[in-house]
């Protein structure tokens, strides 16, 4: 692994320690020369991990929509900015360019990103770990939801355990650097169906 794509959120959150956690992340990546690509953005938490991870020597890619750029919504001061036309492409991108993947916490769009990444994990698309940083429990809801999801078998237990949970930033990268993900087949299921309550 030489290059971790972070999703991270456009904003600081509520809490001090979501930017200290964030910066940490920043600066153990730079530590241990592991380059960084993320979404280009200069504010909330993406703007505090690149920023750590220059400061620390680290190499930071940015890859943000052109629209955004115009807004000036990008980091100005990053290793390489890649700038493209669409959401569309610039997670493609950053999807080429990461060798792992870590949600920090965020929005809506920090989400997204991750459960497609781990979406595309589960199919076989790549086999990249794919991670959620965990502080203070705040993916605790979503980890619940992927338990109901695998008792109520829309979710398998081995694909369940392909996500990587850390709840400090030097944790999780071992966990990160050491995990193996197999590619499991996901095969549809063709039930019939006829018959079935509506």
């Amino acid at each position: 692994m030489t290059c971790l794509c972070i999703y991270a959120g456009s904003s600081f959150g509520a809490s001090p320690d979501y930017v200290e956690t964030a910066m940490a992340l920043g600066t153990a990546c730079a530590r241990r020369g592991l380059g960084i690509v993320y979404g280009g953005g200069g504010v909330g938490l993406m703007g505090a991990v690149a920023d750590a991870a220059l400061a620390a020597g680290g190499e930071v890619t940015g890859v943000i929509p052109r629209a955004m750029v115009e807004r000036g919504w990008h980091h100005a001061g990053l290793s390489k900015l890649i700038v493209v036309e669409s959401m569309h492409e610039r997670k493609q991108t950053m999807a080429h360019l990461g060798d792992a993947f870590v949600a920090l916490p965020g929005g809506i769009g920090t989400l997204e990103e991750v459960c497609e990444a781990f979406t595309w994990l589960q199919l076989g698309l790549h086999a990249k770990p794919v991670g959620v940083l965990n502080l203070g429990g705040f993916y605790d809801n979503l980890l619940r939801l992927l338990d109901h999801m695998t008792t109520e078998a829309f979710l398998s237990s081995t694909h369940r355990d392909m996500l990587t949970v850390g709840c400090e930033p030097e944790a999780l990268l071992e966990q990160m650097l050491a995990a193996r993900p197999a590619l499991v087949s996901k095969a549809p299921e063709f039930k019939n169906t006829k018959g079935a309550k509506k």
